[in-house]
């Protein structure tokens, strides 16, 4: 029970952050620190082994998806990975 009530909140909070990220966004310069302001810094140090490190994992997906970096399809299987 607790494995599927984690994948819920996991699932949940992608759907969240990506609708942040989608309604949110501002544009961005093209340079090294345009591309940082769109995905961000999270990332650093996550190895996905926590929950902690799988939401820094989804927030990076998030400004991804929402800065136009990665494509539809490939924001939506982040999401099926994220929820299998």
């Amino acid at each position: 029970m607790p494995a599927t009530l984690l994948k819920t909140g996991v699932a949940s909070i992608v759907a969240v952050l990506m609708l942040a990220g989608c309604s949110t966004s501002k544009p961005a310069p093209v340079t090294v620190d345009g591309l940082r302001t769109v995905v961000g810094t999270s990332l650093i140090g996550a190895r996905g082994a926590t929950a902690g490190d799988q939401g820094k994992i989804d927030e990076t997906v998030a400004g991804l998806c929402g800065g136009g970096v990665w494509t539809r399809s490939e924001c939506a299987r982040h999401g099926q990975e994220v929820r299998q």
